[in-house]
């Protein structure tokens, strides 16, 4: 039953959170965060949920206080006596440090896995991790879900013909290609062969596959600086591209990315609302598109102890 459930907001994700509200009829629960003198956070949820099945809705994306939010929340809900608490976080932050690559670095996403598991969690709710094998760092379940059916029912509004879905990079192919499939069948697939210098650093060297006189679709989990993308999309003209356009789920947009797109030859940059745009960041190019619908399906399938293989399946090459 719907009331069963509770839906908690964090600062991170209130707007999502009243859009996956309003999908789903249920409200969202009433909390209050607070700061110290010093900047210390507090955390209380002001609804009872004894008992109750509590889900708690926030992205870590940049500042970490947002994860300490979240970790605040979980143990406020695990406290408080719910029946089981589920974290909701549409953009998993830290996901591109999943690997010891270099002596002496931690594995930043296995920690905020273990923080997640250990502050409370029940389980986990995600979309479009950066690297799949991330589930695989937590020791509770995790139902993974991808933004590819929204962006899909968008593009084919306008027709398929003549577009190349391009992967921005050798480690994005098999995404690329499940969307191509899924876009439209025999899409052409072409590959961007970047090459990293340093933390949002890197150069293009190659374009692998024909683009020529096609309308490229460069698609990728995130967007950070925009170097890669807006590099990729020059490549792509110089290969004879006739038009860019780009389409990725989390529009982290740092730095000066905003007008770096404006001045690019991308055509239009098309984002989830797994993380919200600020005003500098509400550019003429940016079009947003919500997956709260998809979000609020999985949680009552959750709720209901449904399947949710349906929502979070992704075709694969």
């Amino acid at each position: 039953m719907k009331s069963d459930i509770k839906l908690f907001a964090g600062s991170a994700s209130q707007a999502l959170a009243k859009k996956i509200s309003t999908a789903i009829g249920v409200p969202v629960s009433k909390s209050t965060i607070t700061h110290f003198a010093d900047g210390e956070l507090k955390v209380k949820l002001e609804e009872n949920i004894r008992g109750r099945d509590v889900f708690i809705v926030q992205s870590t994306y940049p500042p970490a206080e947002n994860i300490l939010e979240l970790l605040l929340f979980l143990d406020a809900a695990k406290r408080a006596s719910a029946d089981r608490v589920t974290a909701v976080i549409p953009y998993f932050g830290y996901a591109r440090q999943d690997r010891k690559d270099e002596p002496r670095v931690p594995i930043s996403a296995k920690l905020i896995a273990d923080l997640i598991a250990r502050s409370g969690a029940s389980r986990v709710l995600t979309m479009d991790l950066h690297a799949e094998q991330i589930q695989g760092y937590f020791d509770i379940p995790v139902d993974h879900l991808y933004a590819a059916p929204v962006f899909i029912d968008y593009y084919q509004k306008f027709g398929t013909k003549d577009i190349a879905v391009v992967a921005p990079d050798t480690g994005s192919v098999t995404r690329a290609r499940a969307f191509a499939r899924r876009l439209g069948k025999d899409l052409p697939l072409a590959i961007v062969d970047k090459r990293r210098t340093g933390p949002n650093e890197s150069m293009v060297a190659n374009i692998i596959g024909n683009v020529k006189n096609k309308t490229a679709l460069l698609y990728d989990d995130m967007l950070d600086t925009g170097g890669t993308m807006v590099d990729a999309a020059e490549a792509l003209r110089k290969q004879g591209a006739r038009e860019v356009y780009t389409c990725v789920v989390h529009p982290l947009l740092s730095r000066s990315a905003p007008e770096r797109i404006m001045k690019s030859c991308i055509k239009e940059l098309v984002v989830a609302d797994t993380i919200p745009l600020t005003p500098e960041k509400k550019i003429k190019k940016v079009k947003v598109l919500s997956v709260a619908s998809l979000l609020g399906k999985a949680i009552m399938r959750i709720h209901r102890a449904e399947s949710i293989s349906s929502l979070f399946k992704e075709v694969q090459a």
